[in-house]
């Protein structure tokens, strides 16, 4: 039996040794652009991969994206909140009493992303527009150079999301939640539209086709493989994800994009899950 001396020197030694030990990584999502590291929650990383989804599916340019993301930001921190100012819900602070739907159709995230996405395709122009411009055309709100604010946050992971910035998503995740493969193919749809999604190896796999996004906004097959990659990554929290592939590279909880062992076609994607 250890005396009282010999256990305040055991005591000692594990805390010194605690103090040598790497901290553990935050779980976040970060997006990552001009070299600046852009971080959000899980639950704000699966906000920014709808809204993301939501233009690649309708087949709009990345700028609709930094647009979303950034009118989401400042209207609820990316989150789908059940309050607001007066009668404003949801991610883009709605309101029923301004014909944008009823409470319920509001509080749908994906009703109220392509209600954003069905105004914001109203706005001439709104491509080369500043966001603050664009998003105040949309949402009319009291503070309009708000908006702007969460410009290169948006941009950041608006760039990642749609392609146009590879292998700058990761996410840190300590406990990887079991995966569902039909909860795979029901975001995937519900996002991104019909992948040709398959569930490979006794449900433990699911491999897409990222080219079938070609046909909506006529951009190149490895930046939409990319998009779906990244959206995949920002979602592995809420998915189960273990393993983000695509070509040759990989993406784990623990790692950043890094050298895969078997290289896919060109537009294939594959996932994991745990």
């Amino acid at each position: 039996m250890l005396g009282i001396g010999a256990v305040g020197v055991v005591g000692v030694v594990t805390f010194l040794r605690s103090l040598d030990a790497e901290p553990r990584a935050a779980e976040r999502c970060t997006a990552t652009l001009d070299g600046v590291r852009h971080p959000l929650t899980h639950e704000q990383a699966d906000t920014a991969a709808l809204l993301a989804g939501s233009v690649l599916r309708r087949g709009m340019p990345a700028r609709a994206a930094t647009i979303a993301i950034a009118t989401a930001t400042q209207e609820s921190s990316l989150r789908n909140i059940e309050h607001g100012d007066r009668d404003s819900l949801g991610l883009f602070q709605q309101r029923p009493s301004q014909g944008w739907g009823t409470p319920e159709q509001i509080m749908d995230p994906v009703y109220a992303t392509h209600t954003f996405l069905d105004a914001l395709e109203q706005v001439p122009g709104y491509e080369s527009m500043a966001i603050t411009e664009a998003a105040q055309t949309v949402q009319r709100s009291a503070f309009p150079d708000a908006y702007g604010q969460h410009e290169q946050l948006s941009r950041a992971w608006a760039s990642a999301l749609t392609g146009h910035s590879p292998r700058s998503v990761t996410c840190v995740v300590h406990e990887v939640p079991s995966g569902d493969a039909e909860a795979v193919l029901a975001r995937l749809e519900r996002d991104l539209g019909d992948l040709d999604a398959r569930v490979v190896e006794g449900g433990a796999v699911v491999e897409l086709d990222a080219g079938r996004l070609a046909g909506r906004g006529g951009e190149g097959v490895p930046r939409l493989a990319w998009a779906v990659a990244q959206w995949s990554v920002a979602l592995a929290p809420t998915l189960g994800l273990t393993e983000v592939a695509l070509a040759e590279e990989r993406w784990t909880p623990t790692d950043a994009w890094t050298a895969a062992d078997d290289a896919l076609p060109e537009g294939r994607v594959r996932l994991v899950l745990r």
